[in-house]
């Protein structure tokens, strides 16, 4: 079996297509910036529990700042790792998340799950809609395409409405959407990092894992203008796993001088 799916766990929190974002990017000397709740630098670190038991670790940041065919991208990282008897996970995903519009430049996964292992390197071509892989394959992505890892920042710059539910088309492979976001309630939880109010919403996508139809996956994100998740639930056939905030540090919000200096 696979136990936990990388960035999945956090992820494919997708709200869609009743939601575009209220304000535009702010242009400012001719750089262009989405507005988001996180910087260069903002790092979040989990611990990993299957039923009771303390199984690993994992951490999403905000690496650095990169170009990637000529345009300013956010470099995002996700890494999990842990083990349970004869199994071990060791997974990490890093995507380039285009900051003026939000969606996907390239995506590598390096995934290692018990047997199973995949590595992957995608390039998108957002203007022609064509992904290109490793060996120079290529496939359409619908517009304004996103993978695992950058759905989780892009969901963070989304207001959300409790009570409403949320469908998005822009996830890079077209038999997965649409993903589905419920709204569910607001609750103050505590996890090691702290005590938080929190907004809990669940994602809904066409997969037999985690967040497959009919499971009850609940992801926690707090209530204030940084919007981090900092618990995930999920109730799965062979027992339940759960994330919890461990730490979590502070961004530098982007600005254009910094995309000019470089």
């Amino acid at each position: 079996m696979r136990f936990l799916t990388g960035v999945a766990l956090l992820g494919l929190l997708v709200p869609a297509s009743a939601i575009a974002q209220d304000d535009p990017p702010a242009d400012s000397g001719g750089v262009t910036i989405a507005e988001v709740p996180f910087g260069i630098g903002e790092r979040m670190d989990y611990r990993v529990k299957f039923g009771p038991l303390k199984v690993g670790q994992a951490h999403m940041e905000v690496e650095g700042l990169d170009t990637i065919a000529g345009n300013a991208t956010y470099h995002l990282r996700f890494h999990m790792s842990g083990s349970v008897p004869f199994y071990k996970l060791d997974d990490t995903q890093q995507s380039w998340l285009d900051v003026a519009l939000l969606a996907t430049r390239r995506y590598h996964q390096d995934s290692h799950q018990g047997s199973y292992e995949r590595y992957r390197e995608y390039e998108f071509d957002l203007e022609q809609g064509v992904r290109t892989g490793l060996e120079g394959e290529t496939d359409s992505i619908p517009e304004m395409a996103l993978d695992e890892a950058a759905f989780i920042y892009f969901v963070r710059s989304i207001e959300l409405e409790v009570g409403e539910t949320y469908e998005w088309n822009r996830y890079y492979r077209y038999d997965r959407n649409p993903v589905v976001l419920q709204v569910l309630r607001r609750e103050r939880v505590r996890v090691p990092a702290g005590e938080f109010e929190t907004i809990v919403v669940r994602p809904i996508i066409k997969t037999g894992g985690i967040f497959a139809e009919g499971g009850e996956a609940e992801v926690y994100i707090t209530d204030d203008d940084l919007r981090v998740p900092v618990r995930l639930n999920s109730k799965m056939k062979v027992g339940s796993v759960t994330l919890e905030l461990t730490e979590y540090r502070e961004g530098q919000k982007l600005t254009p001088e910094m995309i000019g200096s470089r």
